[in-house]
């Protein structure tokens, strides 16, 4: 399972790295960055939280 984040279009809200460390993280320049390739097993779940959580609907996950 591969997530990507659509960057142009984060809003820089930090809920994706707070729901899954693992997989997402707030870059340099504040917006959210995927820091995990491929989706550990074991956060699939909390991954999948996070792309439905957030505000803007630019993570996909598949």
């Amino acid at each position: 399972m591969k997530a990507t984040i659509d960057r142009e279009g984060c809003i820089s809200c930090g809920l994706c790295a707070s729901t899954c460390p693992e997989v997402f993280q707030m870059a340099d320049d504040g917006r959210a960055e995927v820091c995990a390739d491929p989706v550990p097993e074991s956060v699939e779940d909390a991954a999948a939280e996070a792309r439905d959580s957030c505000p803007v609907s630019v993570i996909m996950i598949g």
